[in-house]
């Protein structure tokens, strides 16, 4: 066969190979990228050997990194920054400094040299942003305390990986260490002032007047990405540290949505390839690197959410949400295998450290996953042994609860349906106390004078401080099937005699539900349906009644979105 059919023939077998595995790694609640890097040692010389055009596929992995880190930069956000606030900040830049100082000691401790210390214990400190946001999202957390904390801390951990990158890219040149400290610094603040004047006075009258072609929106921002790479690249910096300010440039316009949306599948496919190329330079001979992998990621797995909780536990957050917080940054990141396979490629690291990492990130990502999506669970069973790093005045603990509770409603979660249930608790003037996880919604409530908590429905502590015991109704509004039955069984070990209302998005779990002891399963999908059956048939048998009932519905959203933003 000819090289390009080689080629063609070898991404097939690797494109084949990575779907089968992703999809077992997503039935198993796993990350595709975890799928992508067992690929790559599958297909590597430890096991079949099978890719021989591994140049064009090197090629091919750089645009990967490329286009990740270039993503990357279009969804960092100052004004997300600016929400997070202080804090979290500062919580992300101690975790960074006690990480790297506790893996370097580690490393040199194991006996490995001066240079590639250095390099892993800053690929140590970094967390996924792409698989933690995920996460999140898909557990409904992105939005409570210690998500946005969370949130905090892997932008700051973004804005170190960021200077380490350039930093580490200035390190091929030749100059002695206090000239090449000075010139690099002074390069990269050079290139972030130039990226930033452009994209003020320039970039966003060019992508105003483009933006109404949907292909020269798509091609013009690889353009920019290519250009920053370029000049980077000619600048004596790594390409990818361009492609990374390229992003972050174009994330301050308003079509940096549109732009992701339309990078995102070209950076899947090149991205698939860097993880499969990782995975296949990853060489076992014998023992002696397994000892180093093994404590590494004890360290990352266990070591980094103990660091987080006693930074958070000393700043006043209480054991819950420090506890939470900690598991999400239980393992390294895209950006620390990025970081291995650039000192790698410029010869400050051996192979033997790029497998150690790659490794590393194969088991912290793995445990990782579990710990995030199992965190209640772990918190409900482990969180009474770390009292010991809550101060006795907290900062995250925001309740506004009347002394006597009986006789009353409670209401977990006011978002969507809870804000609709509220009103018209409200409206029949039943006592009710409002539980929910996002800080904002609390504060908007204590403002109001409500009867408020911040808390979350799957802590016992937060169920047994609302008064179960004594309430008339209970409603929960959060979808989490885990969450209700938690609720539902401590209902039953008060031996609350409350209507108990839950939601749910599946059939089978709303039965499920009804099979723990809830009185009534709320099932949103079914409720929208029937409700807009019956304005459709009203629209139709009466149409003088168009107006009244649009109308009607237009003055209740916007009572709504003013009462929230309240």
């Amino acid at each position: 066969m000819h090289a390009p059919v080689d080629l063609f023939f070898e991404i097939g077998v690797i494109l084949a190979l990575g779907s089968v595995l992703a999809y077992v790694a997503r039935k198993f609640k796993q990350p595709p990228l975890l799928a992508y890097i067992i690929t790559g040692i599958l297909l590597g010389p430890m096991f079949l050997n099978t890719i021989s055009a591994s140049e064009l596929i090197d090629i091919f992995s750089e645009f990967g990194i490329a286009f990740l880190l270039f993503t990357v930069g279009l969804e960092l956000s100052i004004r997300e920054i600016k929400e997070v606030g202080k804090i979290a900040a500062m919580v992300g830049m101690a975790q960074v400094i006690i990480t790297a100082a506790v893996g370097f000691m580690i490393m040199q401790l194991i006996g490995f040299g001066l240079m590639e210390s250095i390099y892993v214990a800053i690929a140590l400190t970094f967390s996924s942003t792409i698989i933690i946001v995920k996460l999140l999202s898909e557990d409904n957390e992105l939005h409570s305390l210690h998500g946005k904390v969370a949130l905090g801390i892997l932008l700051a951990q973004d804005f170190v990986a960021i200077f380490a990158l350039i930093f580490m890219a200035g390190l091929a040149g030749q100059l002695p260490i206090h000239e090449l400290v000075g010139m690099t610094l002074l390069k990269g603040v050079g290139l972030f002032i130039v990226a930033y004047l452009f994209t003020k006075y320039a970039l966003h009258h060019i992508f105003d007047r483009i933006a109404h072609w949907h292909e020269l929106l798509f091609i013009s921002s690889l353009a920019y990405c290519f250009v920053f790479a370029y000049i980077t690249d000619a600048m004596g910096l790594s390409l990818h540290i361009g492609t990374l300010i390229a992003g972050v440039s174009l994330a301050t316009l308003k079509y940096n949505v549109d732009i992701i949306g339309k990078i995102r599948s070209l950076r899947d496919f090149f991205i698939v390839l860097f993880f499969v190329t990782l995975g296949m330079g990853v060489v076992v001979t014998g023992t002696a690197l397994l000892w180093p992998v093994v404590i590494l990621s004890l360290f990352v797995l266990l070591g980094n959410p103990l660091i987080v909780m006693v930074i958070m536990g000393l700043e006043g957050y209480s054991k819950r949400t420090s506890l939470l917080t900690g598991m999400i940054s239980a393992q390294i990141s895209e950006f620390s295998l990025i970081l291995i396979a650039l000192g790698f490629a410029l010869g400050h690291v051996s192979q033997d450290i790029v497998s150690i990492v790659t490794l590393v990130g194969i088991l912290t990502i793995t445990g990782s996953a579990y710990m995030i999506n199992y965190n209640d669970e772990i918190y409900n069973k482990i969180g009474k042994y770390f009292k010991i790093f809550e101060r006795k005045k907290l900062i995250d603990q925001k309740i506004s609860l009347p002394e006597e509770m009986r006789d009353h409603a409670v209401l977990f979660g006011y978002h969507r349906l809870g804000f609709d249930v509220a009103q018209r608790l409200q409206k029949l003037k039943i006592p009710t106390i409002i539980v929910d996880f996002n800080p904002e919604v609390i504060d908007s409530l204590l403002k109001k004078r409500k009867k408020c908590m911040y808390g979350d429905m799957g802590d016992i502590e937060t169920l047994d401080r609302v008064g179960l015991k004594d309430a008339t109704l209970v409603i929960s509004s959060v979808p989490s099937v885990q969450d209700n039955f938690v609720l539902l069984h401590r209902m039953k070990e008060v031996r609350s005699k409350a209507i108990c209302v839950v939601m749910a998005e599946q059939i089978s779990e709303a039965l499920e539900l009804y099979d723990a002891g809830a009185d009534y399963v709320i099932l949103p999908h079914f409720l929208g349906g029937k409700h807009a059956s019956l304005l459709i048939e009203e629209f139709t048998l009466n149409p003088r009644r168009r107006e009244y009932v649009r109308k009607r519905h237009l003055d209740e959203l916007i009572e709504k979105r003013y009462n929230r933003r309240e």
